[in-house]
């Protein structure tokens, strides 16, 4: 992820309850880290921001921050073009930790000297501390840290002070105490590296005297006040998909202004068994907040029919999502708000903000909470709500959980917007979505019972457009195999496949071949992301 290219504007898109609020500014120079970095501060119960490199040192002067981090990337400092922050940003008086790119950026820009390092250094490497205070206490000498870089510091800038080195880094953490300007080759953020989270934490409290402020019950209460002041007696639309964001939105809209909210659910036939049904008796029944069932199973399988690339799949169950949702909300309707579930890894990773000249407000051009797949016409000119548009994914399940959202739907794994219909390889039948559902409540029934739900990123079944020789009751079969999908992950960027225990594995296997009609063999995915994906279209 990167923000090289893209001019963020800052200001605008930090409202004043933010700017009020003790926060830590990460400046983004194109790092893989950079979201995790922000996380990481959040842990600690601290907001924290992803900004571009470009924001100038007056906007920071303007949003306040307790801290600023500046984050790696892969450029070189001294490289023609290569990203560099406002040389202002050292004299703000507000603490500053560069982080490898960062660090050598600082250094570079504060008269020191870097240079590309006879011995690159990549993964795990022993830090040894020589200042235990500040920056680092509690950071056990020798902690494993995680390295990644080519270049290294060669000359500290005037006042800077040497705080741990490496066998091949001689300046692994550096500081000048009386500006509070500090640095670290490594990276803290990350789980390899022991005793990071204990340097953040060192940074955020004691450094830059932040409080822990940023918890769930404030955003709460915060985002209620917020839909309250904006929406005032309007009537608010949500696409509601069943996931952990929609449904979490839906609940905290409804506490906010009850029954100005309509939920509108789209059944397009390729949900996974008993779901619809169960969705919304349960928001209904249990929760008592209206939903508006659509039926358009026919509709969105006829615009599949004999497709078999994945693009186009995606395309069309787009494009008919956008006249289902179209044709319904003008039926329900008249609304003023489109409620969406962006999450702020959406917002880090998009510039595409379209604001109503005359309001000021964003204007919803896409849904991104029901289908990763397509927009809304322009014409519909909603005024687009986004209460979760702050928080990452772990931070919408602790919102889900603290309003009363069952946790069988905050612990929800991921689940596509075009749902089983790309995971049918090739033509989508009625046959075939009838047998993947099948085997695919057998594997959740069996991971549950397994207690191993909780602990995998997504575990599912694919079924192969082939057809292999069995023998079933001493009978010759031709039928379909199943892929059994089990991964692992932190965040969906990366995953590797999951060592499932054998005797789960055979139990899956016997149940699918024998209850589930047309299939004969059941065979386990052992491929990572990368090469390849969690999906397999």
């Amino acid at each position: 992820m990167t923000l090289q290219t893209e001019q963020q504007p800052p200001i605008a898109a930090v409202d004043q309850h933010q700017i009020d609020r003790q926060m830590i500014v990460i400046l983004d120079f194109g790092s893989q880290y950079s979201e995790l970095i922000a996380r990481r501060i959040r842990e600690t119960q601290v907001y924290s921001e992803v900004l571009s490199y470009r924001t100038s040192a007056e906007q920071l002067r303007q949003l306040n921050p307790k801290g600023i981090i500046l984050s790696g990337g892969p450029s070189s400092v001294y490289d023609n073009g290569a990203p560099h922050c406002d040389p202002q940003i050292w004299n703000l008086g507000i603490p500053v930790l560069g982080v490898c790119y960062g660090m050598q950026l600082m250094v570079q820009q504060l008269g020191g000297g870097v240079e590309r390092s006879d011995r690159a250094e990549y993964g795990k490497a022993s830090l040894f501390i020589d200042d235990p205070t500040d920056l680092l206490t509690n950071v056990e000498d020798g902690s494993t840290m995680w390295m990644s870089h080519g270049d290294s510091v060669t000359q500290l800038p005037d006042g800077f002070e040497l705080l741990a080195h490496t066998a091949n880094t001689a300046c692994a953490a550096i500081a000048h105490h009386d500006r509070k300007l500090y640095g670290v080759q490594f990276h803290p953020e990350v789980v390899h590296s022991i005793g990071g989270l204990a340097l953040i934490r060192n940074f955020v409290y004691h450094i830059c005297d932040c409080e822990p402020t940023w918890t769930t019950d404030a955003f709460v209460e915060e985002a209620i006040r917020e839909i309250r002041a904006k929406v005032g007696d309007k009537r608010v639309l949500l696409a509601l998909s069943g996931g952990v964001d929609s449904s979490t939105l839906a609940f905290l809209l409804y506490r906010a202004i009850g029954d100005q909210l309509t939920c509108m659910f789209i059944d397009q036939g390729f949900m996974r068994k008993l779901e619809p049904e169960r969705l919304v008796k349960l928001f209904r029944e249990q929760f008592h907040i209206p939903v508006a069932y659509v039926n358009a199973r026919e509709r969105f399988l006829a615009q599949i029919q004999g497709i078999t690339d994945p693009e186009v799949k995606r395309k069309r169950i787009g494009h008919e999502f956008i006249r289902v949702f179209e044709e319904e909300s003008r039926r329900l309707g008249p609304f003023d708000y489109l409620a969406q579930g962006t999450l702020y890894p959406d917002v880090i990773e998009s510039a595409d903000t379209n604001v109503d000249p005359q309001t000021g407000e964003r204007v919803a051009v896409k849904i991104k909470s029901h289908h990763n797949v397509g927009g809304l016409p322009k014409d519909l000119q909603f005024k687009l709500i986004e209460p979760l548009r702050k928080l990452f994914k772990d931070e919408v399940r602790k919102v889900g959980r603290s309003i009363g959202l069952p946790e069988e739907i905050v612990q929800r794994q991921p689940f596509p917007g075009p749902g089983l219909a790309i995971r049918i390889l090739g033509e989508v039948t009625e046959e075939r979505l009838d047998i993947l559902r099948d085997a695919d409540f057998i594997v959740r029934q069996e991971v549950n019972r397994a207690g191993l739900y909780n602990q995998l990123w997504q575990a599912f079944a694919v079924l192969l457009p082939i057809r292999s020789v069995g023998v079933m009751g001493d009978q010759r079969t031709y039928a379909y195999p199943i892929v059994l999908r089990f991964v692992s992950s932190e965040d969906g960027m990366t995953a590797d496949w999951s060592r499932i225990p054998y005797d789960l594995l055979e139990t899956i296997s016997n149940r699918i071949v024998n209850e589930v009609r047309g299939v004969n063999r059941v065979v386990y995915d052992v491929t990572s992301k990368p090469p390849g994906t969690i999906e397999w279209e």
